[in-house]
């Protein structure tokens, strides 16, 4: 297959799958808010810092609050990394690939995109919020059960799952960010007390609350839910697995001799990682680092597959 239509089937999937991870983590900040108290630590920036945003958004708002924040994240089409932005570049990635995929993929993914053009002005009322991401993650997950379901499990395909897995392992890798937030020696004594709520918060934005229950078969304690989203080779979203789905991707790719060894680095990176005991300051810096290798994993996959020529 061509580069440049390798391409962008890796960055439909990793656009869509960033779409689906803002739904989700808006729509489950929204929930955390609500069963916390007043006072505790626990704002609208945390979903700034997550998408790494923070100076982008601090040059057009002044204030930090559910409105300016929802609108940053979800509608600002200036805003690259909103999810009408990450949304609209899909629909141009697949819109140039339409012979690659099942006619469903496109209707799919352009029915969501008018949906999400035509209900932008509804995030401002929580209630219509709500119905707005249900829609869309709704839409991102039956595209990508009608792409296993329908499509030929090839290289194109392979693409896809690499381009998807790459970004999920990356926002995985952000959400947990935010627990270092859970770690610090100056929390507060109300943010100790509702620890658990906040685990719980990180597990529910991976949809990973049921499975690390039906595993752990205990409470939810910090430790255990960072090694259970790092290191389990079992759950989809966890980054032990990603790397894993990434792996196979890429040796049953062509011409890939210059990465298997880059991968099984990364692989062993991450299960040599120990977060009992991690204090804050030692938790983002393996963060940081893990982040850091992810992205250059990307360079070097775009290095050895593609041209520069996809919407990106």
């Amino acid at each position: 297959m061509l580069s440049r239509s390798a391409e962008r089937l890796y960055w439909l999937a990793r656009y869509l799958e960033r779409t689906e991870n803002i739904a989700r983590l808006v729509s489950v900040h929204m929930n955390l808010l609500l069963d916390l108290p007043r006072g505790v630590e626990m704002g609208w920036q945390q979903l700034i810092r997550i998408n790494a945003s923070e100076q982008e958004f601090y040059e057009h708002n002044k204030i930090v609050n559910e409105r300016t924040v929802t609108r940053f994240l979800l509608t600002d089409s200036s805003h690259l990394g909103s999810l009408f932005s990450t949304l609209s570049a899909a629909r141009e990635n697949i819109r140039t690939s339409r012979e690659l995929l099942p006619d469903e993929a496109w209707e799919q993914v352009n029915e969501m995109y008018l949906y999400a053009k035509k209900n932008l002005d509804s995030v401002v009322s929580r209630r219509s919020r709500v119905l707005f991401l249900n829609e869309i993650l709704k839409g991102c997950q039956r595209f990508t059960g009608l792409l296993s379901g329908y499509m030929s499990h090839n290289n194109p395909y392979r693409f896809i799952r690499l381009g998807r897995n790459l970004e999920r392992a990356d926002m995985t890798s952000r959400i947990l960010d935010l627990a270092s937030l859970l770690l610090s020696e100056s929390r507060s004594d109300e943010m100790r007390q509702y620890e658990t709520i906040l685990w719980m918060n990180i597990l529910k934005s991976l949809n990973a609350l049921l499975m690390y229950r039906q595993q752990m078969r205990s409470r939810v304690k910090g430790d255990d839910v960072l090694n259970f989203l790092l290191l389990d080779k079992n759950l989809p979203r966890s980054v032990g697995c990603c790397i894993a789905e990434i792996s196979d991707s890429i040796n049953k790719l062509p011409n890939h001799d210059a990465l298997p060894e880059k991968v099984v680095e990364l692989e062993r990176y991450v299960q040599a990682i120990d977060t009992h005991q991690t204090t804050q300051v030692q938790l983002r810096g393996i963060l940081d680092d893990l982040q850091n290798k992810l992205g250059e994993l990307h360079a070097q996959i775009a290095d050895n597959w593609f041209i520069g020529t996809s919407v990106e």
